[in-house]
């Protein structure tokens, strides 16, 4: 898959997964929407990313990889907690999110392939 189109991907399932996690809760707990922070900054990026711009590129991967270290603790304490719509909810962000790293560092080797004589 393209690295723009998984990187939307992500995107999306953050945000309604942020929402999700948002409207859940009783007391509608702030940190839930940062997910949708990421989103919002992936979809400022994905005309760049989707134009091969480097640039862009390499600051989707950084947000990305940033996302991915955040999700951890989320993760952790809903798996502690035995709660289905925490875990599943963490789960998706979290596979969609290694989904779109790997396609952007596919993309970032067949690049660097791409330029290097054989």
């Amino acid at each position: 898959m393209a690295p723009h189109t998984a990187s939307l991907v992500n995107a999306v399932v953050l945000l309604v997964c942020s929402a999700w996690g948002y409207w859940a809760t009783d007391f509608k707990s702030m940190t839930a929407l940062i997910p949708a922070a990421f989103a919002v900054a992936l979809f400022a990026c994905y005309p760049g990313v989707r134009a091969e711009n480097k640039l862009i590129a390499h600051i989707a991967v950084l947000l990305t990889f940033v996302l991915l270290v955040a999700l951890y603790m989320p993760l952790s304490s809903a798996l502690e907690s035995g709660e289905l719509g925490p875990i599943v909810r963490s789960v998706l962000m979290a596979v969609t999110t290694v989904f779109a790293m790997v396609a952007f560092i596919k993309s970032f080797r067949n690049a660097r392939r791409a330029r290097t004589p054989s």
